[in-house]
């Protein structure tokens, strides 16, 4: 019981699928195809080719959570997801208060930390590697 309790990939593991699925289907499912109002608020921000960096963002946040949730991929959707949020958190909720801005804050350090740690023991990146 007492390995079991002390499991940091396990931990690694429930973490990984929770954060990358509830930003695949909350968050990133419905921004395939990008709506005019998150194109035009890329626009807005200054990003050229607007439609390329909306459909980035919503890739992003669906497909790289979807990765990260399986653990493919890692560092590298978990990446692509920190900048995404730290867009979201840094440029498009800048002026607004923390309770605003603390889903894409969250999200944003959650990937961060699945830079820096991998995805652990029970992942796609991990059965991968050993072949």
């Amino acid at each position: 019981m007492k390995n079991f309790l002390y499991n940091s990939d396990l931990g690694l593991f429930l973490f990984r699928l929770f954060v990358g699925l509830t930003m695949a289907f909350s968050h990133g499912l419905g921004k395939i195809p990008p709506p005019q109002q998150l194109i035009s608020g890329v626009e807005s921000m200054g990003f050229p080719f607007a439609i390329g960096f909306a459909w980035a963002a919503a890739l992003s946040e669906f497909i790289g959570a979807l990765l990260l949730a399986s653990g493919l991929f890692t560092r590298i959707s978990a990446s692509f997801i920190a900048f995404t949020m730290g867009v979201a958190a840094f440029v498009v909720h800048n002026a607004d208060p923390f309770a605003k801005k603390e889903m894409a804050l969250l999200y944003f350090t959650a990937s961060v930390m699945f830079i820096f740690t991998g995805a652990g023991k029970y992942s796609l990146d991990t059965i991968i590697r050993k072949k």
